[in-house]
């Protein structure tokens, strides 16, 4: 395993931040980290790089023990916090040269990391010249420049726009061929095109752990329908195959369906048999969106 994290907790003051963690992940996977602010994602990030140690709990990465052996775990770990802590007066190769001196890094291998991140064009400028875009490929490359088995990336893509996601999000998938990735983030379409996997925690605990590809239901469709009249849950119950539902505003109804049958058309016989009119009608897709709101709203 790359990453092997065993009930982790950790403990500000009174507060229990992470409760009871575990997970695992091998080479060539992409994680997803999920959870909504104050979840506990940067804590348990900053515990696997060795920044920070928990209350109890044991974290390997390849199979080298972070706590016990914090520089040799380093070593093949490569870590962008939310924060990219450059430092901006620095021109890029001249960062990149100097964050190389601290691993021990071949300076020929410098060349070849700014090619990768597409920095080449922008290798003699100095580092607070660039755009927010260029500026988190910097972190990257200095995050990959020691040819680490695992990335820790928290938020990459934080105040980028849409051309420069694009970019760092093919440059996420290529990086995890050979690497372990685990990155954060509160962009769900990001997530569902790059990662394999999803963790999603709430209050410092694990609600979900599993691969992407079996959090897509085929057979579910959420549909929200807005009646001219306010109408008691009672009725609502006589739709069929109804999985969940809730009541947004007075008129307003957020409901599962289990089915693979477009349910719009039973919503308007039930409207027309209860003598309602439908003022809205949307459906949504039961994607990772839907079910991240599920469980942490």
């Amino acid at each position: 395993m790359s990453i092997q994290v065993t009930s982790v907790s950790k403990i500000y003051k009174n507060q229990k931040v992470l409760n009871d963690v575990s997970f695992s992940a091998d080479r060539g996977q992409i994680i997803g980290f999920l959870g909504p602010n104050g979840a506990g994602k940067s804590t348990m990030m900053k515990i696997l790089t060795g920044f920070i140690k928990p209350n109890e709990g044991i974290v390997l990465v390849d199979e080298i023990d972070v706590l016990q052996n914090q520089i040799e775990a380093q070593k093949n770990i490569g870590y962008l916090p939310e924060h990219n802590p450059l430092y901006t007066d620095m021109y890029v190769r001249e960062y990149l040269q100097f964050r190389a001196t601290i691993f021990n890094v071949d300076k020929s291998e410098i060349e070849l990391c700014i090619k990768k991140v597409g920095l080449t064009e922008e290798a003699h400028k100095k580092i607070h010249q660039l755009s927010k875009g260029y500026q988190q490929r910097v972190g990257l490359a200095a995050a990959i420049l020691h040819n680490p088995k695992v990335l820790i990336l928290d938020e990459p893509t934080t105040g980028l726009d849409p051309n420069q996601l694009v970019e760092i999000r093919a440059l996420i998938k290529e990086l995890g061929k050979d690497k372990t990735v685990l990155f954060s983030t509160h962009i769900m379409q990001e997530v569902e095109a790059v990662c394999d996997r999803v963790i999603i925690i709430k209050k410092g605990e694990v609600l979900v752990d599993k691969q992407l590809s079996d959090l897509k239901v085929d057979n579910e469709q959420v549909i929200e329908v807005t009646f001219d009249y306010k109408i008691e849950e009672q009725f609502i119950k006589r739709l069929p195959n109804i999985v969940s539902y809730k009541n947004n505003y007075d008129y307003t109804w957020h409901i599962t369906f289990e089915s693979k049958e477009d349910m719009r058309p039973k919503i308007f016989d039930f409207a027309q048999e209860n003598g309602l009119k439908i003022l809205g009608l949307n459906t949504q897709n039961k994607n990772l969106e839907t079910l991240f709101r599920e469980l942490t709203s």
